[in-house]
């Protein structure tokens, strides 16, 4: 454990920041998987709407220096290439 001041402040901002990160890339994977699994559905509307919401979690990880913006951009892309599949079958 630290003696210095600043070093003691260093450790718990670091926790917090640790935390917060940790909560934010997990709604971001869980966003991610809802829209996974609404693609692999049959409901167009369904999946359209979870691509939007797990885009933005997307961009907004990017922002934050979660992931980087190539990271965002392939996942991005790849769902969007899944769910034009589906509404061309559809």
């Amino acid at each position: 454990m630290p003696n210095i001041k600043s070093a003691i402040k260093r450790v718990k901002t670091n926790e917090k920041r640790r935390a917060l990160n940790a909560s934010q890339k997990s709604a971001l994977r869980s966003a991610v998987k809802t829209a996974d699994q609404a693609i692999a559905g049959t409901d167009v509307d369904a999946a359209k709407a979870a691509l939007i919401t797990a885009s933005k979690k997307l961009d907004k990880a990017v922002t934050k220096g979660l992931i980087h913006k190539n990271a965002a951009a392939r996942k991005k892309s790849r769902l969007a290439k899944r769910l034009n599949a589906l509404s061309a079958q559809a």
